[in-house]
């Protein structure tokens, strides 16, 4: 349980538990905690969307135990310790727009939903316009963890408009089945001619690369990826080259988001969206 779901009425008054800030002075008779995760018998709480990883991996390790979710923790790349930076920017230019930003999040089947969920919801917190396009025959899609994700519109319909900024969402398959989209390869190659922004994040950075769309830039992906791209980062969850931006996807996928949002909008919409997340982002 997280954020404000705190208050069900089966919760003891002697259990300690963590909620979204917000909520926290309407329980008076919780122990509250500041904590990402507060585990109290049969009941664990979390604070927020930005501690959902730590939560469920919190789930894993009390139904698995510690090995399961060392392992699941790594796959999803939560390994990287604080001291990995969040952020290398070579080429600086200004992502500035007059007008309320327009974004393409093209999906496939085996896309991962982790990083298309939290691509969309952080976004669509900013304000910005998200436009999510199945390149399948259908709207629906299905995910590289068998959820399935409704999008806006295909991809065909998509491509009558211009947009700002198109991601790409990681994910093996997904990856594969993005890049053998003619529709989208069209509308990457038009957004790098036009000098508009793009980026993917995970093994997706490797069809940038297929495309030649990373040509000369800094760029990152998915350790199992990354050996695939000509120049790469060292270490960085998030890397910006210019108008490119990438990252390593899964649990960075939060960084890249909020790095997005910077991009567009500065530092002061950023740290009231990671708030609203309960993510901890930088004071300055």
């Amino acid at each position: 349980m997280c954020c404000s779901s705190n208050h069900s009425s089966s919760m003891g008054p002697s259990e300690e538990k963590a909620g979204h800030p917000a909520f926290m002075d309407k329980l008076p008779t919780f122990w509250a905690v500041a904590s990402k995760i507060q585990v109290s018998g049969e009941l664990t709480t979390s604070r927020g969307p930005g501690t959902s990883f730590e939560f469920a991996l919190s789930l894993v390790d009390q139904l698995f135990g510690e090995s399961v979710a060392k392992e699941i923790g790594q796959l999803l790349l939560m390994q990287a310790d604080d001291d990995t930076q969040r952020k290398e920017e070579y080429n600086k230019v200004e992502w500035f727009f007059d007008h309320n930003p327009r974004v393409l999040l093209p999906i496939a089947n085996g896309s991962e939903e982790i990083e298309i969920v939290a691509i969309v919801d952080i976004l669509r917190r900013a304000k910005v316009d998200v436009v999510v396009a199945s390149i399948e025959n259908s709207v629906q899609i299905l995910a590289s963890q068998g959820i399935k994700i409704v999008a806006d519109m295909l991809i065909g319909d998509a491509a009558d408009s211009v947009y700002d900024l198109i991601i790409l969402p990681g994910g093996h398959a997904g990856a594969e089945r993005l890049h053998e989209s003619k529709v989208l390869k069209k509308l990457l190659q038009e957004q790098d001619t036009a000098g508009r922004i793009y980026g993917a994040v995970c093994s997706s950075p490797a069809v940038l690369h297929r495309q030649g769309l990373l040509k000369d830039k800094r760029a990152t992906a998915h350790p199992s990826v990354v050996t695939k791209l000509n120049i790469v980062s060292n270490g960085a969850k998030v890397v910006i080259d210019g108008k490119l931006i990438t990252s390593k996807g899964l649990s960075t996928v939060t960084d890249f988001a909020l790095a997005i949002v910077s991009k567009l909008f500065g530092h002061a919409r950023t740290r009231c969206v990671a708030e609203g997340l309960v993510f901890d982002y930088p004071r300055s």
